[in-house]
């Protein structure tokens, strides 16, 4: 039973051997590469089966586990939980510093009506911007920081949220964190699903709630005066229904006058909690389908596509509304949850069914999230 480390050899009592692996698994070799175990043999038992049986012991020892299938034979893969998480997360840092910068330019030039001039000659009048920037960044990290919390509650192999800088019209195209390892089980996944959604959407509440109390924002004389066209971002029912308890109008008449945009940080909260939430393959919608109904969420994710390719069809023949009308939109997100859709969910390994409290907690986060949808979100039209 030879033992290696990148080729050197290995005492036995450096790896892990709970007792299923050695009753479950003939271990024919053991050897270490790039941090991790990696046990070549055969399983006496179904693959998914030693899954089930593995993964609470390896984890107990502070390891991820999985399980390849080789010609001849099987490996478990062990991996540590720290395994690639040493030091500074410079990509993730970096990233965030790009979006800081991306959001302030974004949110003074297009929401604050700084013009180009004035950026160009003092860069720092940007940081006029930070509310916005505050907003976008804080409704989207505290979505993303909700699943890091909960994988790491679990015992699961997280990293910290990379954010996407990006142009116009928000400065970012989202966040999003890494799972490595197998979901040890349904619980740990939907768990881990339904945080990111829950807390971003508390942040999104509070954002926007805030932004309607502030005051509006005045706008040049020379744009609100312009002809042309211009974006306009339409109110999901969630954002009325806060204005309607708040009080607090989401638009003016006097054309001089535009929301605080705080309140758009509000509006990139719900509609990317919309998204996520479509029940397909990696988004969260997916994770927690996939918890509360086991495989048949493969099912439910190949009807999607066909949902938003027929909404964006109704709104095209039927509606008469162009491809800036969120015509594109819908028909670009058909396609991405179609590759999506393609790749698969997670499959955890303990396969245990759901009780009903995280049922319970899974509808009505989907009905909330519900509340973030309209046919026409974006559109351009002529002022």
């Amino acid at each position: 039973m030879p033992e290696h480390e990148d080729g050197e050899p290995s005492a036995a009592s450096d790896v892990p051997r709970p007792e299923p692996l050695r009753t479950f698994f003939r271990i024919d070799e053991v050897r270490r590469e790039d941090g991790r175990v990696r046990y070549v043999g055969e399983s006496y038992i179904p693959e998914r089966t030693l899954l089930r049986k593995l993964v609470p012991q390896f984890r107990d020892a502070g390891y991820d586990v999985d399980l390849e299938t080789v010609e001849g034979g099987h490996v478990v893969v062990a991996t540590p939980f720290n395994h690639g998480r040493d030091g500074i997360p410079w990509v993730n840092v970096a990233m965030f510093a790009a979006t800081i910068l991306s959001t302030l330019f974004v949110g003074a030039y297009g929401w604050y009506y700084i013009g180009w001039e004035e950026i160009a000659a003092n860069p720092l009048v940007m940081l006029r911007a930070w509310p916005f920037t505050a907003a976008v960044l804080g409704v989207l990290m505290t979505h993303e920081l909700g699943h890091y919390v909960a994988g790491r509650y679990h015992g699961v192999d997280v990293s910290l949220p990379y954010v996407i800088p990006f142009v116009f019209p928000f400065g970012t195209l989202g966040a999003i964190i890494r799972m490595r390892g197998r979901m040890p089980s349904r619980r740990a996944l939907f768990d881990i699903g339904v945080a990111g959604p829950i807390a971003g959407l508390v942040a999104t509440v509070v954002v926007t709630a805030i932004g309607l109390s502030l005051d509006p924002i005045r706008v040049p004389a020379e744009i609100a005066n312009a002809s042309g066209t211009m974006i306009r971002f339409n109110n999901p029912p969630l954002l009325g229904i806060i204005a309607d308890l708040l009080g607090q109008p989401t638009a003016y008449e006097d054309p001089t006058l535009s929301a605080h945009p705080v309140v758009i940080g509000g509006w990139v909260g719900m509609f990317f909690t919309l998204l996520n939430l479509l029940p397909v393959g990696q988004l969260d919608g997916g994770h927690m389908v996939r918890s509360m109904i086991g495989p048949r969420q493969e099912t439910v994710a190949a009807l999607v596509p066909g949902v938003l390719f027929s909404i964006a069809a109704y709104l095209y023949f039927w509606r008469g509304f162009g491809l800036d009308q969120s015509v594109g939109l819908w028909a670009f997100w058909g396609v991405f949850s179609l590759v999506i859709a393609f790749n698969g969910p997670a499959n955890p390994a303990d396969e245990e069914r759901l009780g009903w409290p995280r049922i319970a907690v899974g509808i009505g986060t989907f009905a909330v999230g519900a509340l973030c949808f309209l046919l026409v979100p974006v559109e351009v039209v002529s002022a």
